[in-house]
């Protein structure tokens, strides 16, 4: 399978967010060659190595275009969500469900819902959690696309966000 993104490009990484191509390598395992990613994820420094084949499947994508801003904007200032009446611990699995997807508006949504959600009621220590790095997936992969400091996109966001 053919590398999709180049060394020095920057990608999305689920549950990790924005992270940059350092190399490509090639592993003979089992007299087969496979390729591989080397990621480093923005802020973490955390270092990833990502099957080449696999990338795509484990949600891998590029990092977000205008219109998928556009569209996040919108999903944002939605706030006529339906009244949730889960438990905590159901709705957390559901939220780490999307986060886990690493698609930028199921993160958006957790991160749309649980701000909303906190004006109304206490939220857990794990929905707390969540909502943290749900604000700074978003906030991090638009302040890369954006090339705005990620202070300026948080201030922005939140202000949608107000109830």
């Amino acid at each position: 399978m053919q590398p999709r993104f180049n060394v020095g490009e920057k990608a999305v990484y689920p549950t990790h967010g924005v992270a940059e191509v350092m190399a490509l390598e090639t592993k003979i395992i089992e007299s087969r060659p496979f390729q591989f990613y080397h990621l480093r994820v923005l802020g973490s420094g955390l270092k990833i190595i990502v099957p080449v084949a696999k990338a795509e499947e484990n949600g891998m994508r590029p990092l977000a275009d205008g219109e998928m801003i556009d569209e996040l904007y919108d999903l944002l200032r939605d706030h006529e969500v339906p009244c949730d009446r889960q438990t905590w611990n159901r709705r957390y699995r559901g939220f780490m469900e999307k986060i886990r997807t690493g698609s930028l508006f199921e993160v958006g949504e957790v991160y749309r819902d649980l701000s909303l959600l906190k004006h109304t009621k206490n939220l857990s220590h794990g929905e707390r959690q969540m909502l943290q790095t749900a604000r700074n997936l978003v906030i991090r992969e638009l302040s890369t696309v954006r090339n705005e400091p990620e202070s300026a996109i948080a201030a922005e966001l939140d202000s949608m966000l107000q109830a």
